[in-house]
């Protein structure tokens, strides 16, 4: 890959990411005095990452809700055997995970939670419980619905049950979060390759404190938290691990945690496209020592808030037109990849805005075959079943995409062969691929990221073989990342534009940079608390 921002800092600094593997992991450790030998904890939550300038609503078919088993077996440092699951006696209650999206629909966000409160209250009671949460989940009507969360999970289990907290960290960490939980740490790195390595860690911290040697002192048990807000809020394609300065940041935070009188440390980029007061950074330091912890927390959030000028995207940002004008010169640099960032649906987007198909079916260049362009994906449905009833090698003029976010075309007509048809995904549904001149335009039944280069060869498409390659995305993952030849992260419209100032956010909290670059200088002091009801 060739003259990418990206490219340009990981050459400044080390060549090679960490391994997820390589941030932590150690083993649980001999039962103290006093501990508990097998504690019950109980397990559940709900995952979702939702934009309120996205139209796109998530209800119940947004959402996989695990139980009882199901709910064991999706951890898998849990499975059968593992010293974890020896460990403790798990009670997996409910869990909803969904792909990002809009916001939650008020019924399926209290039909969720009122299943995770039933299920204390008829499992219970619990000497700890493990809270998995995304951290930027919307609800229509709501602000700050992972708090509503949790003080309704903490008001069912009681002040005696230690509770811990796995978050993405493009999550927002209130003061009511904060509250509500003992433990509370989050992802590494971005992209998130360490999302079962935090996840574990988060298990692992509650069972060391649980087999403690204070006995039956719960208040004991509970580490001190040092918490403070940073008032940056910057989409994730900014803040990428990968590249200065988030990577130096966040090369600081295992450091911290392995600090005496440290339990764990965790930064918190936020949710860039939800308009809540609690959307900026954060820093979370726990721990025994209360003058470490917070002194640790305060030099985390200072690096963060002095590096707010520094941060740029992981490649470079440019408007559609210039991204493919880029692309079409690079004739070295095979396939060459182009995000079509603003319609991303793992950033919370409605993944059917079909402004970037029409532009590149306006676009001459691709009129024939002398290129082969990949554009995936827009969800479109009827669009599906109207290449389904045509068959393979069938021609089709069918409008696609807009119905969710209309964005600023709307519908767009396409005219062309079916290139595949593919049943069966279990997020997509149906998949068709509609050959136009160079353009395949994939078009699913459901919303799909398309993160793997099997997303692509299942309906056969070679990636590898492309000229252009057209992902709605942000960051590329990783198979993408090693695809690329090339790369432009294209600023197109949708309800995750990386252009946050057009957004309209109205009520973030004062001060929050870049949206007032005039305000006074933050007092980053951290809060040291902890729960003292027994």
């Amino acid at each position: 890959m060739q003259n990418t921002t990206e490219e340009q800092h990981v050459n400044d600094a080390v060549t090679t990411a960490p391994e997820a593997s390589e941030i932590w992991m150690g083993p649980l450790g001999d039962l103290e005095p006093g501990g508990l030998a097998r504690p019950r904890i109980g397990i559940a939550g709900i995952s979702i990452e939702s934009s309120t300038f996205s139209p796109h609503l998530s209800g119940d078919e947004a959402f996989t809700v695990r139980e009882g088993a199901a709910l064991m077996a999706y951890y898998p440092f849990l499975s059968g055997g593992s010293e974890l699951r020896a460990a403790a006696e798990w009670v997996p209650l409910t869990h909803g995970r969904s792909l990002p999206g809009g916001a939650v629909a008020p019924e399926t966000y209290e039909r969720m939670k009122r299943a995770i409160i039933a299920g204390i209250r008829a499992q219970g009671p619990f000497d700890g419980f493990f809270f998995d949460i995304h951290g930027a989940m919307s609800v229509v009507g709501m602000v700050d619905a992972e708090a509503d969360l949790a003080r309704a999970v903490r008001a069912e289990l009681g002040d005696a049950t230690l509770v811990s907290t796995s978050m993405d960290l493009h999550g927002n960490v209130s003061r009511e979060l904060l509250d509500a939980v003992d433990l509370i740490t989050c992802y590494r790195m971005a992209p998130h390759e360490d999302v079962w390595n935090t996840k574990e860690r988060a298990v692992f911290n509650l069972l060391t404190r649980l087999r403690s040697s204070v006995g039956a002192d719960v208040l004991a048990r509970r580490p001190y938290k040092a918490w403070l807000q940073v008032p940056v809020l910057l989409p994730g394609e900014k803040t990428s691990t990968r590249l200065k300065p988030a990577r130096g940041i966040y090369a600081e935070v295992p450091v911290v945690e392995h600090a005496a009188g440290v339990v764990d440390a965790a930064v918190w980029v936020g949710y860039a496209w939800a308009d809540e007061p609690r959307c900026q950074a954060a820093v979370v330091v726990t721990g025994d020592d209360q003058q470490v912890i917070a002194a640790e927390a305060e030099r985390l959030a200072r690096a963060y808030w002095e590096a707010r000028d520094d941060f740029e995207f992981v490649a470079d940002a440019l408007p559609l037109a210039e991204s493919i004008d880029a692309a079409l010169a690079a004739t070295d640099e095979r396939p060459y990849l182009i995000s079509d960032s603003g319609d991303n649906p793992t950033a919370g987007g409605a993944g059917d805005v079909s402004w970037t198909l029409g532009q590149l079916l306006d676009r001459p260049e691709f009129a024939d075959d002398d290129l082969t362009v990949i554009h995936a994906s827009i969800f479109d449905p009827a669009a599906v079943e109207v290449a389904r009833n045509s068959g393979v090698g069938g021609e089709v003029a069918v409008l696609v995409g807009g119905r969710v976010d209309g964005g600023p075309s709307g519908p767009v007509p396409i005219a062309g062969t079916v290139f595949s048809i593919t049943e069966g995904d279990p997020d997509a549904g149906a998949q068709v691929v509609i050959k136009t001149g160079g353009v395949h335009a994939i078009i699913t039944e459901r919303r799909k990221p398309f993160h793997h280069l099997a997303d692509f060869t299942m309906l056969g498409l070679d990636p590898h073989a492309a000229d252009i390659v057209v992902v709605k995305i942000g960051y590329l993952e990783p198979e993408l990342y090693d695809l690329a030849q090339g790369w432009k992260l294209a600023l197109t419209p949708g309800g995750v534009d990386q252009d946050l100032l057009r957004l309209g956010h109205r009520h973030l909290a004062p001060g929050v940079f870049p949206f007032e670059w005039d305000a006074p200088e933050p007092v980053l002091e951290a809060l040291v608390t902890r729960r003292t009801t027994r």
